[in-house]
């Protein structure tokens, strides 16, 4: 199956997925007065290959806010919720969005194999969240997937500082598993943080809070030149 989402960001000259949430983990607003309409057509001007909307209450989201930004642009969407139902995976197609989040700390490993399996029947590209490399080697169809190192506690409800080491240990073992958008996700909170990860060999990376806070998207890195 090809994936829009995948071949979004893998073509992309700043490989950022550029996240509209409306708190932080703290509870601190985000928005600032804003529109969606106004973050989305930063994040476009700054070259976004694709937009996260969280729609998980804790950060103050509702499926309403991924309809509205699927109504703004064309850009592909990732769906970031707590996903742990099939009838999820219609309505998150329906809503707007082309991937979707499913988080490895919160799925049995036999949820993860029958939802990884229904996302891609649906049509979506299911964007795998891990910690560990127990949890890497419960992920079916790899291939298909975009594979992502959470650098945060999800238990925790990401109010840890997070680790950019987990991200860096890790990466072997995710290329093994033959994912062909490596990913990096949460704690990237600077431009300099984000251009160690892409160095790395990260294809991608996914970044909230820094870049509804950042005064200039257009400071956060390109993919290096070889």
């Amino acid at each position: 199956m090809s994936s829009r989402f995948i071949e979004a960001l893998l073509g992309a000259e700043r490989p950022l997925v550029m996240e509209v949430k409306r708190r932080d983990a703290h509870g601190m607003d985000l928005i600032s007065g804003r529109t969606p309409a106004d973050i989305v057509t930063s994040y476009e001007a700054a070259g976004a290959p694709c937009i996260s909307v969280v729609t998980g209450r804790w950060f103050g989201g509702t499926p309403e806010l991924l309809r509205d930004v699927a109504r703004l642009t064309q850009l592909p969407l990732l769906r970031k919720d707590f996903i742990t139902r099939r009838d999820q995976l219609a309505a998150t197609r329906e809503l707007g969005a082309s991937a979707v989040l499913l988080t490895a700390a919160l799925l049995p490993a036999s949820s993860m194999r029958t939802l990884v399996t229904a996302a891609l029947s649906e049509g979506l590209t299911p964007f795998v969240e891990v910690t560990t490399e127990a949890e890497l080697a419960a992920v079916p169809h790899a291939d298909e997937c975009v594979i992502a190192v959470n650098n945060k506690d999800i238990k925790a409800r990401e109010r840890d500082p997070g680790d950019i080491g987990r991200s860096l240990t890790l990466l072997p073992a995710l290329l093994e598993t033959g994912t062909p958008c490596p990913v990096s996700a949460s704690a990237i909170d600077t431009p300099e943080t984000a251009a160690l990860l892409l160095s790395a060999g990260y294809k991608g990376l996914l970044v909230g809070t820094a870049l509804m806070r950042a005064s200039d998207l257009r400071a956060w890195p390109k993919v290096p030149v070889a």
